[in-house]
């Protein structure tokens, strides 16, 4: 079984491809249905943007009452989803992030293939769609598809004197410095969630190993090529910067002031290393815009020497699959989701980058135009590795690196976990 893990370059793919609207019409049936949608959606304003799409799909399809739980994402991720596709009643409509994750529920026959049913809705949303797919079948569909990057405080950068945004590894090196030197915390790191640590090894391994050598690994799950090991020594190298912020083994990521992103939400840090649905979460925690015009992005540096090509990206979404048990009014509100306008709205609210061609004309914030942009051109787009790779070495390849941060492992350790890991399969 194989599954397509790198998203093509959005452009192209969505200029090659056609297919009609998504009008949903109201269900005939007269059997009442009860839809249990869980999502990871905790804060506002996409907890509140899930529930009034719940409740408009309702009112097109009398007969169904959806049944709606937003649940924290590591918790979702890690733990519900996985015991609740293991039982014998596992929710209608599940947060789905795609890659090996996706390929191991398809072996165990726990997901719905959509494929017929979703034909017009894949045209729409073209290359974006690939992670959710496997050996050509649709197993779900993502709602936002985006790139990761440094999250930064303009006016801390302004305080430190700092003119631009840093380009190479060497000029991020010398912005930490500058910073320290201003008395401000560089970056904020969530290493307690252990996922946001290892982002940065997923960075340096895009940054070292050629795209070939990427997409080669999320196939064959193969990892001699020395790249690999390099990523961890570019990593160590980093951290003996010490860039982040004091206790960063015990901060979250996502929860509460005190997380990475309350940090710099607060002014308290920076910098943060963080997907596109930052701003959302920042104003989550806050209530307002957060940093507001002070809010900037620009992308992971490039590094010396390294095969990668400048122009790739890390990235990945968030998308919904219907389980193996579920009644064909999921594949409705599935493709409700999907649809143009609820795309639209989505953009409008700041959590993330719609995946639906002719939803575009809802990102108006700025910084989201620039990861927006900065998608389409991508010559590659790497999905988050962890994904890619499955549970179990993604497991191992998390581990590794955040014993790493916390000075217990070495680039050759990471690598060694994952050939290990690699030898049962995902």
């Amino acid at each position: 079984m194989s599954v397509v893990v790198a998203l093509a370059t959005t452009t192209a793919l969505l200029a090659a491809c056609s297919g009609g609207g998504n009008d949903d019409a109201a269900d005939t049936s007269n059997d009442q249905v009860t839809l249990t949608w869980w999502h990871n959606g905790t804060a506002e304003p996409l907890k509140g943007f899930w529930e009034s799409v719940a409740r408009e799909f309702e009112d097109t399809h009398p007969n169904v009452t959806v049944e709606v739980s937003a649940v924290q994402n590591e918790e979702l991720q890690k733990t519900q989803i996985p015991v609740a596709l293991q039982s014998s009643d596992p929710p209608d409509l599940f947060q789905q992030w795609g890659g090996g994750d996706l390929a191991d529920q398809v072996a165990d026959g726990k997901v719905k293939d959509i494929s017929r049913d979703v034909l017009d809705e894949i045209g729409l949303i073209g290359g974006s769609a690939a992670a959710w797919q496997v050996d050509g079948a649709t197993y779900g569909l993502p709602y936002s598809v985006g790139v990761e990057g440094f999250w930064y405080n303009k006016a801390l950068f302004a305080q430190a004197g700092i003119e631009g945004t840093p380009q190479t590894i060497d000029d991020l090196n010398d912005v930490v410095e500058q910073l320290k030197g201003a008395g401000i915390t560089p970056i904020a790191v969530g290493a307690k969630d252990t996922w946001p640590a290892a982002h940065y090894w997923y960075n340096f391994a895009l940054r070292q190993c050629s795209t070939d050598t990427m997409k080669r690994a999320g196939v064959e799950l193969r990892f001699e090529d020395p790249c690999f090991t390099q990523a961890g020594e570019q990593l160590a190298a980093f951290l003996a910067t010490q860039p982040f912020q004091q206790d960063f083994l015990g901060t979250p990521a996502q929860t509460g002031m005190a997380s990475s992103a309350g940090l710099v939400a607060n002014g308290n840090a920076a910098m943060e290393l963080m997907g596109h649905w930052e701003p959302g979460i920042m104003r989550g925690l806050t209530g307002d815009d957060a940093l507001g015009e002070n809010l900037g992005w620009f992308p992971f540096p490039t590094v010396e020497g390294g095969q990668g090509d400048p122009a790739a990206a890390l990235g990945g979404g968030d998308g919904f699959s219907c389980s193996y048990s579920a009644p064909p009014e999921c594949v409705e509100l599935l493709k409700y989701i999907a649809s143009v306008d609820v795309q639209k709205r989505y953009a409008e609210t700041g959590s993330g980058l719609p995946v639906t061609l002719g939803s575009e004309s809802g990102v108006s914030d700025p910084n989201m135009q620039t990861l927006l942009q900065y998608r389409n051109s991508a010559t590659y787009v790497q999905i988050w590795l962890d994904v890619a790779y499955g549970g179990s070495i993604g497991g191992a390849m998390n581990d590794g690196i955040a014993a790493m941060f916390a000075g217990q492992a070495t680039a050759q350790d990471i690598v060694a976990g994952m050939v290990d890991a690699s030898s049962g399969g995902r």
